[in-house]
């Protein structure tokens, strides 16, 4: 009886290391192609920008936008989640989020209704941590953009994500300091979601926190995020911090927020991001009715 041919084992350890480096060069070869994509999206302003409205809660009057910077959809980027990821492992980081930041501002001023041009509503924008501190960002650069475009830097909100880690707080927290002195409010967005929250709230002293949709999500019949909820707002009223709540998608969800005392909001159902920064507004089953003081929105559909 023939015995089965078996591999010897010097052979075995070369076929090992033979797909070892063919799975290595297909990964070499898939990133090659993602920067390559993001390069040309880069070069080619090829993002698409979008601004969704921020809303108080209390009376409906939009106080601002948020601005949105999306690439075009590609089999290297499925989602815009992709896209940034990518980004924040590039060497290009600093000068993406430099154009993004004229994107963004340029794009705002351009796409404003003529009736809003005297508007002093705000602009969220998004910008990594690590670039605030970065070496090569030279002072005034934001200013003379801002004067150039004829925006004020008491309108800017510079939105940090916690999702960027930041790992010297005490040193960040005076390159934000910088920033305030000149006129920039800070915003914390995610929190809640998991990533240092307390923390990051002690030693940058956020303007504004933005709490993450996942926190908001189905609220009006979750205990524990109704409890998280209830110690951020809490949080907020002994510090000058102001609560955004975002991913705000419902009427039960808005109705539960504005009980619970949330100031701002932003979600589908108070806007969607579109192409020019107009007015969001309450959804069309939320009537108001009148109380002591104001008014208080409920669901039409009790």
């Amino acid at each position: 009886m023939t015995k089965p041919w078996a591999m010897p084992p010097k052979l075995s350890v070369i076929s090992q290391y033979l797909q070892h480096l063919n799975g290595r060069m297909r990964g070499e070869i898939k990133e090659l192609g993602r920067l390559t994509a993001f390069l040309d999206i880069m070069n080619n302003k090829r993002l698409d920008t979008f601004f969704q409205p921020i809303l108080q809660l209390s009376s409906g009057r939009t106080i601002g936008h948020e601005v949105l910077n999306r690439p075009p959809g590609s089999v290297h980027f499925p989602t815009t989640e992709h896209f940034y990821e990518f980004a924040g492992r590039t060497e290009q980081m600093f000068r993406f989020e430099q154009d993004c930041r004229r994107l963004s501002l340029s794009r705002y001023v351009e796409r404003l209704p003529k009736a809003g041009a005297e508007s002093e509503r705000l602009v969220f924008i998004n910008v990594h941590p690590g670039v605030l501190n970065d070496a090569r960002h030279k002072s005034g650069e934001t200013l003379g953009l801002l004067q150039e475009l004829g925006l004020s830097p008491e309108r800017i909100v510079f939105e940090l994500t916690e999702r960027q880690a930041v790992q010297d707080y005490v040193g960040f927290e005076k390159v934000l300091s910088h920033y305030r002195e000149q006129g920039f409010r800070i915003a914390v967005d995610d929190a809640g979601s998991g990533y240092n929250s307390l923390k990051t709230l002690v030693y940058l002293k956020p303007e504004f926190i933005k709490l993450d949709k996942s926190l908001i999500h189905g609220i009006q019949g979750n205990r524990e995020q109704q409890e998280l909820l209830e110690l951020v707002r809490e949080y907020a009223e002994r510090s000058p911090t102001r609560v955004i709540a975002e991913g705000i998608e419902t009427a039960g969800e808005l109705q539960f927020l504005q009980q619970a005392g949330i100031e701002f909001g932003q979600g589908y159902a108070l806007g969607r991001p579109v192409h020019r920064p107009v007015h969001g507004s309450f959804p069309s089953d939320i009537i108001k009715v009148p109380v002591r003081g104001g008014y208080k929105h409920v669901s039409s559909d009790r």
